[in-house]
């Protein structure tokens, strides 16, 4: 019984993974969207809203991780986070309402033929978000993000992304001829999902950023259209390292891959955390525990806060708030400090290895 439980499970696992670019392919097709005729090169035409409202100094595009069931249904830990986000920049425009695992930006709960069946994981993870069913959520997103970094299906699946975060971006009022920088926030998965879509949003007079939180990232040749990626991560965290291993182009013996190239030429920022863990205690949204030897008491989710506020002030893209420059003179332990490395550090590495003193 057990034998054919587990031939069962595999099976599964395999249709499942043969049908994750199905969603993708139909949306190429015309099966799910309006006929266009435009290549997978371009983004497509959207109409821009006229108006006389100031624009925010940015925009900052939050892409969540495989646990996301839509674009306004995420892990209860990274709403206070979130919230977070938008009193530090408050001189931007910070967007969740796109689905970075579909490609029309339809949630599992939206129009769709099991919509009902998601809609129940989702009032069972509510109740326990440890739920054993709340993985079948991971798996499904986990998978999408594999086909945004396959070189065969991954041009069509970030496209897709891509439109759909331009036509949010034009619904709140972006101008293309304002320029106003444009940042993806990709957590987990959607570090992989915001790099991918960067190919085609570069096309944009706007600078595109990346920031990736924990994002298990390829060598995806949209890297080398960015103005810049920083990539955070975690020290307790083997899920973002599986990146360097899975991808060979980010493999150090393939050094005219995008992402060597890149890292080559400056364009790649990597910053360890220190000992943060992918999920549960001591995560990167973690609000309640504090970290060791922090000379300001921050917890995890603080320190991570405050170290993306730091990247968008040195980059120029933001004022420096009067409480984080005063944060910035303040001395602190090694340890509590993010930390600028050539490559990520294996999960067993030192956080006290080396230290950034300017943050």
């Amino acid at each position: 019984m057990i034998t054919y439980l587990i031939i069962g499970v595999i099976l599964l696992l395999f249709v499942t993974a043969a049908l994750a670019p199905m969603e993708s392919l139909g949306w190429w097709a015309g099966w799910s969207r309006e006929g266009t005729d435009q290549g997978p090169s371009e983004l497509a035409d959207a109409e821009v809203r006229a108006g006389s409202a100031e624009e925010p100094d940015m925009y900052v595009i939050y892409l969540s991780g495989i646990g996301a069931i839509s674009g306004d249904s995420f892990p209860d830990e990274e709403y206070p986070f979130l919230h977070g986000l938008e009193e530090r920049l408050s001189t931007a425009m910070v967007i969740t309402d796109v689905y970075p695992y579909s490609v029309t930006n339809n949630g599992l709960t939206g129009q769709r033929i099991f919509a009902r069946a998601w809609k129940q994981v989702e009032k069972l993870r509510w109740k326990n978000p440890n739920s054993v069913l709340g993985l079948f959520i991971n798996l499904r997103n986990a998978l999408q993000m594999f086909v945004s970094a396959d070189r065969r299906y991954g041009p069509i699946y970030n496209l897709g992304i891509a439109n759909e975060i331009y036509r949010v971006l034009l619904e709140k009022g972006y101008r293309p001829e304002g320029k106003r920088p444009i940042i993806l926030l990709g957590w987990s998965g959607g570090g992989q999902i915001s790099i991918g879509a960067a190919a085609y949003l570069a096309e944009l007079p706007s600078p595109i950023y990346v920031i990736s939180l924990g994002g298990m990232l390829s060598d995806d040749p949209g890297i080398e259209k960015l103005t810049h990626l920083w990539h955070l991560y975690g020290v307790a965290d083997p899920l973002q390292a599986l990146g360097g291993v899975l991808y060979a182009g980010r493999w150090p013996i393939m050094p005219q891959s995008p992402w060597n190239q890149s890292m080559a030429n400056g364009r790649i920022d990597i910053i360890c955390l220190g000992a943060y863990a992918h999920n549960g205690k001591g995560n990167y949204f973690d609000m309640e525990t504090k970290l060791p030897n922090d000379a300001r008491g921050r917890t995890h989710g603080q320190k991570t806060l405050d170290t993306i506020q730091h990247i968008l002030t040195d980059q120029g893209l933001m004022e420096r708030p009067g409480n984080l420059a005063t944060a910035l003179t303040a001395a602190e332990p090694a340890d509590a400090l993010p930390v600028l490395v050539a490559v990520p550090a294996p999960a067993g590495q030192d956080e006290n290895a080396a230290a950034d003193p300017s943050i």
